[in-house]
């Protein structure tokens, strides 16, 4: 009788011998390059909003309605997918993955119609992102009106 252990070993082996090994400093370098690139372009974007004389907040709000405009259109080329391959979770700076991550599958079950397809699939990824997010913030601003509350009363 074959002993369970033995074939266990065995399947590890060939598993071992068949799986590539995964270029982990490669990975880690293509991150930050490319990541540090999303950030750069989003640093120029709002050096210039502020050259043009906007303040802080604008500026601020423009660079991120610009890498989320320029996520989704990459998106919906087929393109931010393949610097995603080569970025990896570089390629996932907040702003951008986020948009990328609503985008890519509405992109997807598109073919199911508007309402069933896009719309009800559109928030699959992001989806709890969002109700954590915005629950998240309804709580710590109850916790500050409250508290701010105590602190004027007093």
């Amino acid at each position: 009788m074959n002993n369970p252990l033995d074939t266990n070993k065995a399947y590890q082996t060939y598993v071992d011998k068949k799986s590539p090994n995964s270029p982990i400093i490669k990975n880690c370098i293509m991150a930050f390059l490319i990541g540090g690139l999303i950030c750069s372009i989003g640093q120029v974007i709002f050096s210039y909003c502020e050259f043009k004389g906007l303040d802080e907040t604008s500026s601020g709000t423009i660079v991120s309605i610009i890498l989320i405009g320029l996520s989704a259109f990459l998106t919906g080329l087929n393109i931010f997918n393949k610097i995603g391959k080569i970025a990896g979770a570089g390629s996932l700076v907040p702003i951008t993955g986020f948009a990328n991550s609503i985008v890519a599958p509405a992109m997807e079950y598109k073919s199911e119609g508007y309402v069933m397809g896009v719309g009800a699939k559109m928030f699959t990824i992001a989806g709890p992102v969002l109700v954590y997010g915005i629950s998240t913030s309804i709580i710590v601003g109850l916790a500050y009106f409250i508290f701010n509350t105590q602190a004027i009363l007093v």
